[in-house]
This record gives structure tokens, sequence and C-alpha cells, in this order.
């Protein structure tokens, strides 16, 4: 059993460097594609937790809860300095229009199936955790879920949800790419088929400055729970992933944007963060997963059916919904692989549309959060 701070955080540190590493590995993409390295992250720290691995003392608890406050703002700050507003809002109002339906439509879809469902207050910020991931990414999901307070079980089963879901809804895009041609004709659009330009970040180009990011991000980090603590009315938490997110939008119009590596240390802090937080989880019931997928996949089915209305409605093809709707729910990792299916010419559109995801799926999954805990009363 480990008892020391120092051996629980590189335990914790290896796990997630273990499945890190091997999802870069490209003889083990096909497994990673149906199962991400987050999920397989939390449940194998999950397991080593229940197993006994790490002693459950007031050391290490003050030893999670100090690592994860810094973490996830020096997070929410790097991904951010990838956003370019300015060439988001180039995309032309009929994509705009199409990432703006697929996002509300995901709002309208957790609202509508959390009701009919029945579920409390109890669920309220796990569902809004999974809203944050859906029009976001996992980082999304961890700073919604954190200012919610969700309990690490809780941020276990939204994994699940996410995983599960994720993987087949990939697939049904995908699958309907032939169907391009006549879901235009019914929709009276125009098909997408015109080049357009890169993302437009230069934040891959050059010598990586690891130290400069690593040392900006958590001095945003520090001022965030500093300035957090002093503010009134939403909680520390949430004030902290607010003040990071306000930065990092802001940093991405400084010269910060044009570094290299501040990607690949937010996906470090995003893995590492994961298996912190699948350290300290206890599962009690594991029965309620299916409940919760059905949910999950009657959250996806309203989604299409408002998509498909929105297309009708406003004549987008096939590539705008599908590709607007994979860069909520998948994010940058799935989005310009749809979007190359269509041409290779479209996938940074994908690619500025999943960004934006970083942004959005913050204050959606917030939005959403505050909704559903009216509606539980």
């Amino acid at each position: 059993m480990i008892t020391t701070p120092l051996g629980y955080l590189l335990s914790v540190a290896l796990i997630a460097a273990v499945f890190g590493i091997a999802e870069r590995w490209h003889r083990a993409r096909f497994m990673f594609d149906y199962l991400p390295a987050v999920v397989l992250i939390y449940a194998s720290a999950m397991a080593a937790a229940q197993l006994g691995l790490w002693e459950r003392s007031d050391a290490l608890g003050a030893v999670y809860k100090t690592a994860k406050s810094n973490l996830l703002p020096a997070m929410l700050f790097l991904m951010l300095l990838t956003v370019d507003l300015r060439r988001f809002l180039k995309l032309g109002p009929r994509l705009l229009l199409a990432y703006a339906s697929a996002t509300l439509s995901i709002i309208a879809a957790f609202v509508t199936v959390f009701a009919l469902f029945g579920f409390g207050a109890k669920e309220a910020g796990m569902f809004a955790a999974l809203a944050g991931s859906w029009m976001g990414g996992t980082a999304n999901m961890l700073a919604v879920g954190s200012a919610f307070g969700v309990d690490d079980a809780a941020m276990g089963y939204a994994l699940a949800v996410d995983a599960v879901c994720y993987s087949l809804w990939v697939a049904f895009l995908l699958a309907l790419v032939p169907f391009a041609g006549r879901f235009a004709r019914w929709s009276g659009a125009a098909q997408s088929s015109q080049a357009h330009a890169g993302p437009g970040c230069a934040c891959t180009i050059g010598p990586r400055r690891y130290w400069l990011l690593l040392g900006t991000a958590f001095v945003v980090a520090l001022f965030s729970q500093w300035a957090a603590a002093r503010l009134p009315g939403l909680g520390t938490t949430t004030w902290s992933v607010l003040i990071a997110t306000a930065l990092g939008v802001a940093g991405s119009f400084t010269p910060l944007s044009r570094i290299n590596g501040s990607q690949e240390i937010a996906g470090t802090m995003l893995l590492l963060l994961v298996a912190l937080i699948g350290s300290r989880a206890e599962f009690g019931d594991l029965s309620s997963i299916p409940h919760y997928l059905a949910a999950g996949f009657a959250i996806l089915a309203l989604h299409a059916a408002l998509l498909i209305a929105a297309a009708r409605l406003f004549r987008l093809d096939l590539f705008a919904i599908g590709v607007a709707s994979l860069a909520n729910i998948g994010g940058v990792a799935s989005a310009p692989i749809l979007a190359s299916a269509y041409h290779k010419s479209l996938a940074p559109v994908a690619v500025l549309m999943a960004v934006m995801g970083y942004l959005v799926g913050t204050f959606g999954g917030l939005a959403v959060g505050y909704i559903l805990q009216r509606l539980a009363g």
C-alpha cells in the first residue's frame, strides 16, 4: 500500500503515462478508437483504488485536492490558447448556423431527456458534466463536474456513457456519408465542396517552449484560485474555471497562441486529472449504468431529430450538420475524420468547430447544469 504523497502522485502519473503512450502507438489505435485512453485510465486508477493500492488518508486527500485544483485551470488556459475566434467567424453563415444548431439541440436534448427520465438533483451535476463533454470535450466535462461538485464515482458514470455513446455515434455518422447526395436533395441544400483555409494556429510550428507555457499556465491557475476565493455567488471552483477560461481566450489574441507545445501539455494534464479522479472513486452500485446509457442514447436521438429539422428549415447539407454534431460530441480527435470522408479539403472546418468547443463546452455545460438543477427542484 502506498502511503506517501510522492508515491501517490508518481503511481497516478504512471497509470496516465502508460495509456497515454499506448494511445499514440499505431498498432494499438484500433482499440483506442472504441475505448479512449481517458476511459482506460479512469478504470485502471479506480480498480487500483478498490484493491487498496493507496491509503485513504488525510495527507493523500490533501495532495489530491491540491493537484486537481491547480491542474484544472492550468489545463483550461492552455487548451483555449488555440481558439481562433476570427477564423471561426469566417466559416460563413451556413456552417456557423449548423454549429449553433448542433450546440443548441444538444442543450435542448439534455433538458428534455432529463425531465422525461425523471432524474433528480443527484444526477443533475453528472449530466451537466456530460453535456460539457458533448459540447466540448473531456476537459470541459472535468471543469463542469468540478464546478458542480460532482463526486468521483458519478464522473465515472459520465465517462462510461460518453465512451459508449460517442463510439456508436461516430460509426453512425460515418455510415451516413454515402447518403449525402440524397439528403441534400431532400433538404434543398448545396453540397459542401470548396476548400477552406487551415485552422490558423501556429502552435504546432517551431520549437516547443514547455517551460514558458507551464510557468504561465500555473501563474494563471494561482491567480484564478486567488481571485475566485474573493468573488461571491458562484462558488470558488466555478469562478476559478470561468476566470481561467476568460484568460485563455484573452491569451489566444496574444503571441502566446503561437507558441508550440500548449496542446501537448494540456493533453498530459487532462490524462493526469482523469487518473487522479479515478484514484478517489468508489463505486457502490453499477446497476444504474444501463439507465444512464439509455438516457445518453435518447439524448443523441433527440439531438439528431432536431438537427434534421434544422437542416430542412435552413437548407443545410449532411456534411454541415454531421461535422457540427461530431465537433461537439467527438471533438478534435474525430470531427476531422468525418470531414475528410466528404472531402480532404474540408478537414480544417471540423478542426475550427471542434477547437471552439473548448470555449463553448464549459459555458454550455454550466448552463445545462443550472437548468437541470431548477428542474430537479
